[in-house]
């Protein structure tokens, strides 16, 4: 039987929730801040959706990194689209109200993907270990078979897991109120509305939390020392240079990802609030899938020699159509 939300002042039952946002706002910074959000939205879909394109389509890259990289890219069109389209509208009406059923799964979709990200990430450090530490052995270990089977195991992962916690966050009725003090349907806040005692969600969310994110953050840590490790016994200063170039690109998006989202999901709901907690959403919604692309971009030579490429045979398909 679904959860319903009970108004305990006259016993009505309440169908929906008012996304909180933005709405205190002026007018004039709600217009800034949707040409600010719908620019980065735009850049973040242009860019990821390149980075899709071009790694599955240029054959130079044709490697274990480039194929994690798409499907990181894919995943970060899924997560930002969750949640960006729905605020950008609400920028702009004053109806800032969504469904049971669409809150329910938009927070599905953000807790599969999000999860999905996570371990993707953790299997990516892996990649570059097995890379830098065990060349010779390198397409074997991580041959195309393998590649698809840990993929198809985060997104495993991530929607099973999300099945849970969506569970966990709609378990009890609501009945408190339904105002969110965010732009979307974020776990923590949520249950906060929920009646009787939260807690027990709450901590159930905070443990899967240390698995789903600690443990990914473990493999990363361990990979990374072993990396640091065979980089410092080289001795070769330019290999050292490209080694450690593309490895800081991705502890960049490792640091950016996981420092908002164990913020969401790792502390006490009594140090946040809407001042607080709005900040870190925007930065694990739509700052992160942003930045990923760029960064992995501007510090690789092949990601920007097939960028340029791509953007060549798209300007001369143009011409020759003229």
């Amino acid at each position: 039987m679904r959860p319903q939300m009970v108004d305990l002042r006259n016993g009505s039952t309440v169908t929906e929730f008012i996304l909180v946002g933005f709405e205190q706002s002026s007018s004039s910074t709600r217009a800034l801040l949707f040409a600010l959000f719908l620019a980065l939205y735009s850049l973040a879909m242009a860019m990821n959706g390149l980075i899709i394109f071009i790694t599955w389509t240029d054959p130079r890259l044709n490697s274990p990194m480039y194929f994690f990289l798409g499907h990181l890219s894919f995943l970060d069109v899924c997560f930002i689209t969750t949640t960006i389209p729905q605020m950008l509208i609400h920028l702009v009406v004053k109806n800032h109200t969504v469904s049971f059923a669409s809150c329910l799964t938009q927070m599905y979709l953000v807790f599969g993907v999000g999860v999905a990200e996570c371990i993707l990430l953790a299997f990516m450090a892996y990649d570059r270990y097995v890379a830098i530490c065990h060349p010779l052995s390198y397409a074997q270990i991580m041959s195309r078979q393998v590649c698809v089977k840990l993929v198809s195991t985060a997104w495993f992962f991530g929607l099973i897991n999300g099945i849970f916690l969506e569970y966990m966050s709609f378990r009890n009725p609501f009945c408190r109120d339904n105002h969110i003090e965010n732009f979307f349907c974020e776990a923590p806040i949520v249950i906060a509305l929920s009646c009787g005692d939260p807690q027990f969600s709450l901590k159930m969310i905070f443990a899967d939390a240390i698995v789903v994110l600690l443990s990914p953050m473990v493999l990363i840590v361990i990979s990374y020392a072993r990396i640091l490790a065979s980089i410092l016994g080289r001795t070769s200063s330019s290999g050292r240079g490209k080694t450690f170039s593309t490895c800081a690109s991705h502890l960049t998006v490792v640091i950016f990802f996981y420092t908002s989202a164990m913020f969401s999901y790792m502390n006490p709901r009594s140090t946040h609030g809407p001042d607080k907690d709005k900040p870190f959403s925007l930065l694990y919604t739509i700052i992160t899938p942003m930045c990923n692309p760029i960064i992995y971009s501007l510090r690789n030579k092949e990601m920007k020699g097939a960028m340029v490429r791509a953007l060549g045979r798209t300007s001369l398909a143009q011409a020759e159509s003229i």
